[in-house]
């Protein structure tokens, strides 16, 4: 009985903890200029200077990425997860001690239901359960952040070409390349707020600055799309050799329109072979059901009536 309870109290404060993390990785930002001056800052240091002050100055949540940090492989864990954060556009400074708070609770949760389903099996069989526990408590996270990695990748996609067409009308007025961005992240903060972000954040690294081939550089990495690689060499070359942008973005923003409908009309073949599977497992058998379960219950019955008569 006492086993019972302290499982349950701790299945349940892991549980409100969990909850209370995700909540704080995930709420609204109240102060966004605060946050891109941060993200600048941070990002101006190299690699080997980012270990060096966690293992020196860890405080607070800090703390944590030390601790992961000194197991074998773990530091090479936490950049890949950092790399997956920034893609899918979480870009807070507690964002990476979060997301390893949100795994650490998840193997726990997974180890604590493996422990209580496998009791009083032979401690192989338990063994083997809090093997795939933890491997799915490790796995399942970083599944979800590829999937919203793969979603925020999507969106800056679908917002491309109208966002570079909109910058290229906005260049034709006369305006210089970043007020012009500024402009543009103004005007699509509403419709695109993920691709207006990046490019505030590309034109305040410039301001702050940085100089434009490193801050498109930035930008290139943080989203790993090749249309926005595309798209920043052509205006650094174009910044380089004095060239008319406004009339090649106009050219690109057409080229990507295409690209849009090209992948368009991709998903939209492949939609019949994924509704196959469906049909076949839950509709079929269904439509078997109504249609061959009332010729066969009347045949039963009739058969009943004909051996009653004789």
């Amino acid at each position: 009985m006492l086993t019972n309870v302290l499982f349950f109290l701790l299945t349940g404060t892991t549980l409100s903890v969990l909850l209370w993390t995700c909540v704080e990785l995930f709420r609204t930002q109240e102060d966004p200029l605060g946050d891109r001056l941060e993200e600048l800052q941070s990002r101006a240091l190299v690699v080997a200077q980012r270990t060096a002050r966690r293992k020196t100055s860890g405080r607070g949540l800090d703390r944590i990425l030390v601790l992961v940090g000194q197991v074998p492989g773990g530091e090479d864990w936490l950049h890949e997860t950092e790399r997956l954060l920034s893609r899918a556009g979480i870009r807070r400074k507690s964002a990476l001690a979060i997301y390893v708070i949100l795994t650490l609770l998840f193997l726990l949760v997974m180890s604590a239901l493996m422990l209580w389903v496998e009791r009083g099996n032979p401690a192989t069989s338990v063994l083997i359960g809090l093997l795939v526990a933890l491997l799915l408590g490790f796995l399942l996270p970083k599944m979800v952040l590829q999937r919203m990695v793969k979603r925020y990748r999507s969106k800056l996609q679908e917002a491309l070409p109208d966002t570079v067409d909109l910058l290229g009308i906005v260049l034709g007025t006369g305006l210089a390349l970043d007020q012009a961005m500024m402009r543009v992240s103004e005007e699509m903060e509403y419709i695109y707020p993920e691709l207006a972000g990046e490019f505030a954040t590309v034109v305040m690294q410039v301001r702050a600055g940085q100089e434009r081939t490193t801050a498109f550089t930035q930008f290139v990495r943080r989203t790993g799309i090749e249309d926005i690689k595309s798209l920043a060499a052509m205006i650094v070359q174009s910044e380089k050799f004095g060239t008319s942008l406004g009339q090649a973005l106009k050219v690109y923003a057409d080229a990507l329109r295409n690209r849009r409908r090209l992948r368009a009309e991709a998903a939209v073949g492949k939609a019949g072979i994924k509704m196959l599977f469906p049909i076949v497992i839950f509709i079929l058998p269904v439509l078997f059901v109504i249609t061959l379960v009332p010729g066969l219950l009347s045949v039963l019955q009739d058969l009943k009536i004909l051996g009653g008569g004789r």
